[in-house]
């Protein structure tokens, strides 16, 4: 008997149905609708009622999958409690439930591309924040469910996430008649409170909160990265220097200073082998000195040695850019969304660079392979929050771009034009 049948007062009815639902699914919900809580339930009473079954719990990072990985726990510990028995065969640990009927439970990152996942024969796979999970992935652990499916009538796929725009894995399982799909919005969750929604509608833009909330693919009309776009490019979630550094690579730094009360500055690098660029680090500071910017640019020079430093030297960072110069020479370069300082025969000028060259250079690198990016999701929400629309100036129809995010994409487009300056050649050697 399913628990549904024991305690059905406390789900709703869409839960009810995720629970006595046998096969693939794919759950597309609002914010704390209740799908972690559901899910688990589920995890557990499969393993429970299916001897000898292996559950994989996996999310873009550890620490989403731990989640989902401990309400499955405490659903079993209250069974244990309930009825006077214990289901375990040894002491769970962080990663691993073992259960006295032989079923097995684990909880895993994605990894870079579900390599350090391959092996397992897999009887349920549950997936959270599926929307965020590299796209290589699924090569990886889709056919760990073969074996199941066809010899034991499993292999059963459980797909649960807030929507992140249009494209890939999760968004093409609402096109699958492989699927059950199941959307469920938070206006509809009777435990929400309407007044807090439509403060959250006031607070959010209308496309943050059909997402977060009414569990709806967006993709803005005028979205400069196109998500699917994104998605596809961010093809590795770690990186190290000392494993993954290609032989003979240059490194290059792109930086945004936070503006006068702003509150983030992002630092984006990248690493260029040959003409492949990737995207391998990306942080923010927040609400932090101009000494301690510059000591952290300094740092991570010390690690790196980049060829280049190109920083945002409007407002405050045109301070930050002078100093780096003293310390570090002509490395370090100041480039601002509207010109670039280069040095023209011994002599500092000013070359027009505006910021739809920067963009579209990083577009055009995306959308032609040349460009990987670290799965991050900081700056796929940066890159997703890039808006432009078309105005007039002076006669002149142009390209406005903006974004209510954009710290860490400005870092990366400044990064990224490395590629230009190289074929430029605006550097005396």
């Amino acid at each position: 008997m399913i628990v549904a049948e024991r305690v059905a007062w406390k789900w709703d009815a869409w839960q009810r149905e995720v629970l006595a639902y046998k096969g693939n699914m794919t759950l597309r919900c609002g914010r704390q609708v209740g799908k972690s809580e559901c899910v688990s339930e589920k995890a557990c009473t499969f393993a429970l009622d299916n001897p000898g079954t292996t559950t994989l719990i996996i999310a873009a990072a550890q620490r989403q999958s731990a989640l989902l990985f401990e309400k499955v726990r405490g659903n079993i510990d209250r069974r244990c409690e309930l009825e006077k028995k214990n289901y375990y065969a040894e002491p769970p640990t962080l990663t691993r439930i073992i259960l006295e009927n032989g079923s097995r439970i684990y909880s895993l990152p994605a990894g870079r591309t579900g390599y350090f996942i391959r092996g397992f024969t897999i009887d349920l796979l549950i997936a959270d924040e599926a929307a965020y999970i590299p796209e290589t992935v699924w090569n990886a652990v889709i056919p760990m469910l073969a074996v199941s499916r066809k010899a034991r009538g499993f292999g059963f796929i459980i797909l649960l996430s807030t929507p992140f725009g249009k494209g890939g894995y999760f968004y093409n399982s609402f096109h699958d008649a492989e699927f059950k799909a199941i959307h469920v919005s938070s206006e509809d969750c009777p435990r929400i409170p309407k007044t807090f929604l439509l403060r959250e509608k006031d607070r959010m833009t209308r496309a943050e909160y059909l997402q977060e909330y009414k569990g709806e693919f967006i993709d803005e009309w005028n979205q400069f990265f196109p998500t699917d776009l994104i998605k596809k490019r961010m093809t590795f979630i770690d990186w190290s220097k000392e494993n993954d550094e290609k032989m003979g690579a240059r490194f290059y730094l792109g930086v945004d200073i936070a503006r006068y009360g702003g509150d983030e500055n992002a630092f984006v690098v990248c690493e260029l082998s040959g003409k492949k660029l990737k995207i391998v680090k990306c942080f923010t500071t927040n609400r932090v000195s101009t000494t301690d910017t510059i000591g952290r640019i300094l740092e991570i020079e010390s690690v790196f040695k980049f060829k280049r430093i190109f920083i945002d030297d409007a407002g405050v960072g045109g301070a930050v850019t002078d100093l780096l110069m003293e310390r570090l020479g002509r490395k370090v370069m100041g480039l601002n969304n509207a010109s670039k300082r280069v040095e023209v025969q011994g002599e500092e000028r000013k070359r027009g660079i505006l910021k739809e060259d920067l963009y579209s250079n990083a577009l055009m690198l995306m959308e032609t392979g040349m460009l990987d990016i670290i799965h991050n999701r900081a700056l796929m929400r940066s890159l997703k929050s890039i808006t432009f629309e078309y105005t007039a100036d002076k006669g002149q129809k142009r390209v406005k771009i903006f974004g209510d995010y954009a710290h860490l994409t400005e870092a990366l487009v400044r990064a990224c034009w490395c590629i230009k300056e190289r074929g430029l050649s605006l550097y005396r050697y």
